[in-house]
């Protein structure tokens, strides 16, 4: 019963039309709960259907949970450790809303909306029922190291970078916070404007610090593309010697 039950809510087999079934109703039942979120008024139906994604989540929840040694295959350890993986947690936070939930008799207005927005999270749900987002999580897995060290380099360029600028130009940078905004706008190339250096010195560090980040951006995305084609001939090599079997 639990190996079938395992079976259903993970992602679907080419034959299993159960576990399909299963899966486009969570990805149908996700998209519904967030959709309220576009708007600042929650009428009656709304509530109606918060209530009956979040138990549906819950139940999920409480599934893999009871299924968690079949799906990591650590024996009675997997109980303990599943809560603590990627996507439990991201369940989890999808469902806190349902434990958090305020009368109107509390006025606690700011609470609620920050809980509110913990709703948003149910969209990485659908890593769960989606083969290419599967695949794409796979190859961040084995990929992790290169992009670690990448994040890394990120992370020295943006605090250095910020370090420097706010030194240059203590007029312009009022805090080491907005000097950290700049470096990171500076290194996405986004380049908002609303705070920018002023003198020689300050932009000819900005010259600097946006070619540093174009080479930066470019990195996890050449190493995402080519573990994304690797990933891709895998699949296709399984497929294959399956047909041959």
């Amino acid at each position: 019963m639990r190996e079938r039950i395992h079976e259903i809510i993970t992602v679907a087999e080419k034959d299993d039309r159960a576990s399909k079934i299963y899966d486009y109703i969570m990805i149908a039942l996700i998209l519904v709960s967030i959709f309220p979120l576009a708007f600042k008024q929650e009428p009656p139906v709304f509530h109606a259907i918060e209530t009956v994604a979040a138990a549906v989540f819950i139940v999920d929840y409480l599934l893999r949970e009871a299924t968690a040694d079949l799906h990591l295959e650590k024996g009675i350890v997997s109980f303990f450790i599943y809560p603590f993986t990627f996507l439990a947690i991201v369940d989890f936070i999808a469902i806190l809303p349902t434990f958090f939930a305020v009368s109107s008799g509390l006025r606690m207005l700011k609470l609620f909306r920050l809980v509110r927005c913990f709703r948003a999270f149910r969209a990485f749900k659908m890593l769960r029922y989606s083969k290419s987002m599967r695949i794409i999580l796979d190859v961040m897995h084995r990929q992790r190291t290169p992009l670690l060290a990448v994040c890394t380099l990120a992370a020295a360029y943006v605090l250095v970078s910020a370090l420097i600028i706010f030194n240059i130009e203590p007029d312009t940078f009022p805090t080491y916070f907005d000097a950290i905004y700049w470096a990171t706008v500076s290194l996405s190339t986004i380049g908002y404007g609303d705070i920018a250096p002023v003198t020689a010195a300050g932009k000819l560090v900005t010259i600097l610090s946006s070619f540093v980040g174009i080479a930066i951006i470019a990195l996890p995305s050449g190493i995402i593309t080519a573990g994304y084609m690797e990933e891709l001939n895998r699949a296709a090599a399984r497929e294959q010697e399956e047909e041959k079997d």
